[in-house]
């Protein structure tokens, strides 16, 4: 499978590279992570998410890594180096806020919160700022307070609230902003079910809170198949397994190969429902969000999605899109 944009430039159209967060493994308890679609990235392609040092006191280069392989490969931390870039999101929450509320959001809540990279993004980006990192798997959120919660600031690591509870009925303290991103909530396969999800997110927002979600689709997102993007030592590869027309459901799958021909097969598989923005947006007003609105990414003249989001009432019949949409009372 490869995306394409059409031959003319197309507001929000992708080549193939559709912008997401963090992968998970499969899990079938409510809360957990369904992340990935298609080959995407939301930082250069090959960079790493986090620094991984520098020159040290003596000035001397560091010596070069050992070829990667699967047996000495961790998951996460390939996925977080094929597309992870939460600081893009940090940006977004702020440039909707400015927009919507003219100010800043300061509590953040990340459902489906996984290894809370963006928690963890956003207690650093000022001062002020607090998160609550929602998830149930257990065994990726003890990954994330590792890679991520423990090393912060120990100031920062007091504004970072760890639950390992359901989204649907976690009680914590309400805040300014709530993301679903990474289409995570596509694992709600009914109406009623992400009904009742969206319920609960506007019952976790204050008086002027926004709840902020992504999605993504177009004419191939429906197609069943493979596409792969080299990155510096790997491959990743979204796969696009089934899809069932009539019900809606897809079976994604991530895999990750390397040169010397090993592979972590199916090292993220997602089940989930491949919602409509039509359908998003109802789903929303009948949860009882008052003003619900899409955000389209703009194109550069060569076609490509330029990573600037706008709200607006009409998008483009591309093969590959994604967009945000902005809820709230």
């Amino acid at each position: 499978m490869s995306l394409r944009v059409h031959s003319r430039p197309a507001a929000g159209c992708r080549d193939g590279h559709v912008a997401i967060d963090a992968p998970r493994r499969r899990s079938d308890s409510t809360g957990s992570r369904r992340q990935g679609v298609f080959v995407a990235s939301k930082q250069a392609s090959g960079s790493s998410p986090r620094s991984t040092g520098g020159k040290g006191g003596s000035g001397k280069s560091k010596s070069r890594r050992p070829r990667r392989t699967a047996a000495t490969s961790d998951r996460h931390e390939l996925y977080e180096l094929s597309v992870q870039a939460p600081e893009n999101e940090v940006r977004f929450i702020d440039k909707v806020w400015r927009k919507v509320r003219g100010r800043k959001a300061e509590s953040f809540r990340e459902d489906f919160a996984g290894t809370m990279y963006l928690a963890s993004t956003w207690v650093r980006h000022r001062k002020e700022n607090t998160a609550i990192a929602v998830d149930l798997d257990d065994e990726v959120q003890s990954w994330g307070m590792r890679r991520h919660i423990d090393p912060l600031p120990e100031d920062a690591r007091r504004r970072v609230d760890v639950r390992l509870e359901d989204v649907r009925t976690v009680k914590c303290p309400r805040v300014d902003c709530i993301g679903a991103f990474n289409f995570s909530y596509y694992l709600f396969k009914t109406r009623p079910e992400l009904i009742a999800y969206f319920k609960a997110a506007r019952r976790g927002l204050k008086a002027d809170g926004i709840f902020l979600l992504d999605a993504y689709g177009g004419s191939e997102s429906f197609e069943e198949g493979e596409e792969d993007r080299p990155l510096k030592g790997f491959t990743y590869v979204w796969d696009t397994d089934r899809y069932n027309p009539i019900t809606g459901d897809v079976v994604t799958r991530i895999h990750f190969r390397f040169p010397d021909g090993s592979e972590i097969d199916s090292a993220f598989v997602y089940e989930w429902r491949l919602w409509t923005l039509p359908e998003i947006q109802e789903c929303l007003r009948e949860a009882g969000f008052g003003t619900v609105e899409v955000w389209w990414e703009g194109t550069t003249k060569d076609g490509e999605g330029d990573g600037k989001f706008k709200p607006t009432r009409e998008g483009d019949a591309c093969q590959g899109w994604i967009a945000y949409l902005v809820a709230r009372d």
